[in-house]
């Protein structure tokens, strides 16, 4: 391993042994690829409230030192007061080790913690029960202290804390560099009956860590790494792992992070305008409309099969910082691969109340067009919760509410839902004012269309794609695009011709 005299040079403010950590010598082996300097100096920009330490990961390919990566690291109890840089796993695949003080990472060593009690042979004088004593002594103090650390493990797990590295992956990573990348998880964004998800930090990268007890992460697993998944609308993927053994397992799935959260999330606390309206339904509708499309091979991919969601939700899709919609949560999704089989599925999954008429009466069609359908249903319910919180519309703004909340509250149970979607064919109400205003007068049919009883008149989701792209632009050719409240009146603009399905029968009325 070289050393650059240059960084060297560099160096200033603390000395070495103290604990306040500004600056620590950077490394990445791997710069290339992702694209940063390969070493240098880096500045720790911490919080207020939290330590900021150096680390430095390295592996050991018989008895040659490869190092891996150098840098700056987050508040981390296990290298509180560490002045040097020592690892002391037994063996890992790629070492660790962190330590507080400016360029404290400069050198790094093991040194496994392998030394143990010494027990001393006791004189020829000492009674037996001396002898038992010795003896049982060590046993004991080691017993409690194994009991000791399970015990804080289960009640006190650290939220800061870097990845266990030497763990044996199972199955390999989807990402060959991940178990490269020091992870550490902040704070628990969600929770849901399939895990939790955390906020975490990979290197220079907030990440989001979905932690699975079950066993859905196989299946989300394998649709992510589907040939094709890469779209905009698409929640990017970065790794599947599984972390420890036995019965501390735990299956983590690794996806970008988006600080503005679901947009459900979003709609509690924020009104929005029309453009913001327009912007997040279509590209909602072009993030299902590709996974619901069969796509040829393309550089060097293999070619993606259709996929449908079911589980298609306001939850389950991500905000960006420009309002972009992203869709995630592939747990129960399922491909429809040319002459394979889908596999083993059950019709009633889902979220109750996104469930369209015939999976809740259990009578659906085991057919890729069937499963793509029950997504349209989902996505003209969560278009009416964007119509429903959109300030455009010449009065007030209710609070959000999810589907069907008002006819049957937060918990409904499987029988009402049937009542109220089967039996009734009730759906969620449109506001009157909602109806004078030409671009959500529009939107609201085309929610219509897409919750429609009969499931085989339902839009596609590139169908509502190019519906609300022309709805959109009808209403700022009949208003400029600062005035949301007054302009846009039924009576001033001839309806929008709108795109349909093709060779579709005759659409039957929801109501």
């Amino acid at each position: 391993m070289t050393r650059k005299t240059s960084v060297l040079l560099k160096r200033a403010g603390p000395s070495h042994g103290e604990a306040d950590t500004r600056e620590c010598l950077y490394y990445n082996v791997n710069y290339e690829l992702e694209k940063t300097n390969q070493s240098g100096v880096e500045r720790c920009e911490g919080e207020t409230d939290k330590r900021s330490h150096c680390y430095a990961s390295w592996r050991n390919n018989s008895g040659s030192i490869e190092l891996v990566k150098k840098g700056c690291w987050l508040d981390d109890f296990n290298c509180y007061d560490r002045q040097e840089c020592v690892a002391t796993e037994e063996s890992p695949q790629v070492f660790f080790c962190c330590c507080e003080g400016n360029f404290c990472n400069e050198r790094f060593t093991h040194l496994p913690d392998v030394t143990g009690p010494l027990i001393k042979a006791p004189p020829h004088s000492v009674s037996v029960l001396n002898v038992t004593v010795y003896c049982l002594l060590p046993v004991t103090m080691l017993s409690v202290v194994l009991l000791t650390a399970v015990w804080l493990y289960r009640h006190r797990k650290p939220p800061y804390g870097h990845v266990d590295l030497g763990e044996e992956p199972a199955p390999p990573p989807a990402s060959p560099l991940l178990g490269l990348r020091p992870l550490q998880l902040l704070e628990v964004k969600a929770r849901g009956r399939f895990g939790c998800v955390w906020k975490a930090q990979m290197m220079n990268e907030l990440v989001a860590v979905k932690i699975f007890p079950m066993d859905s992460w196989q299946n989300e697993r394998d649709v992510f790494m589907t040939p094709g998944m890469r779209h905009d609308n698409i929640l990017r993927f970065i790794a599947a792992e599984k972390r420890g053994s036995h019965l501390e397992a735990e299956l983590w799935l690794i996806t970008e992070f988006h600080e503005r959260g679901s947009l459900s999330d979003f709609l509690k606390g924020n009104a929005i305008s029309w453009l913001e309206l327009c912007h997040i339904a279509e590209s909602m509708a072009r993030g299902l409309s590709y996974l619901h499309e069969d796509v040829p091979r393309h550089k060097g991919e293999g070619a993606k099969p259709a996929i449908a969601h079911r589980d298609f939700k306001s939850k389950n899709v991500m905000l960006r910082l420009d309002l972009t919609a992203v869709i995630g949560d592939f747990g129960l999704a399922v491909r429809f691969e040319p002459g394979i089989p889908p596999g083993d599925t059950h019709g009633q999954v889902g979220t109750r109340r996104y469930m369209a008429p015939e999976v809740l009466e259990g009578a659906i069609n085991f057919q890729r067009d069937a499963f793509l359908r029950i997504d349209m249903y989902a996505m003209g319910l969560v278009v009416w919760e964007l119509v429903s919180r959109c300030k455009a519309a010449d009065g007030p703004v209710d609070e959000y509410m999810l589907p069907f909340e008002e006819e049957i509250g937060q918990h409904p149970s499987l029988e009402e839902l049937q009542d109220v979607v089967v039996h009734k064919k009730m759906r969620p109400a449109f506001k009157d004012c909602w109806l004078k205003h030409i671009g959500l007068a529009q939107m609201c049919e085309t929610v219509e269309e897409c919750w429609d009883h009969d499931a085989e008149a339902r839009l596609s989701a590139g169908c509502v794609e190019e519906r609300i792209g022309q709805i959109r632009r009808l209403a700022a050719a009949v208003a400029p695009p600062t005035s949301d409240h007054h302009a846009l009146l039924v009576s001033t603009a001839a309806p929008v011709p709108m795109v349909t399905n093709v060779d579709l029968p005759p659409k039957e009325s929801s109501i």
